[in-house]
């Protein structure tokens, strides 16, 4: 199965450029399938991580930026595939 874990944070206002090469350069305990980062208005980062794993298999995960990074604590949220699937 697959399963992407995705992670959310918002800069400090005027601070994204920062945030977006903090999380470029956070390394994971191992290798995802596939890692993809991107950036969004209000100086907003998302990084999804695809892995090959059971849905709640514990994942290694991007960390909190330091708070005086980031506005608000990071959103994570994890998805399984529904559409296209040969294993479902």
């Amino acid at each position: 199965m697959t399963v992407a874990l995705m992670w959310e944070a918002r800069a400090v206002e005027g601070r994204g450029e920062e945030l977006l090469a903090w999380a470029r350069t956070q390394r994971l305990a191992r290798e995802p399938l596939r890692r993809e980062t991107f950036r969004a208005p209000q100086d907003r980062v998302l990084v999804i991580t695809w892995w090959d794993a059971p849905y709640d298999a514990g994942l290694p995960e991007l960390p909190e930026p330091d708070g005086s990074l980031a506005s608000r604590a990071v959103h994570r949220w994890r998805f399984e595939p529904v559409d296209g699937d040969p294993e479902r």
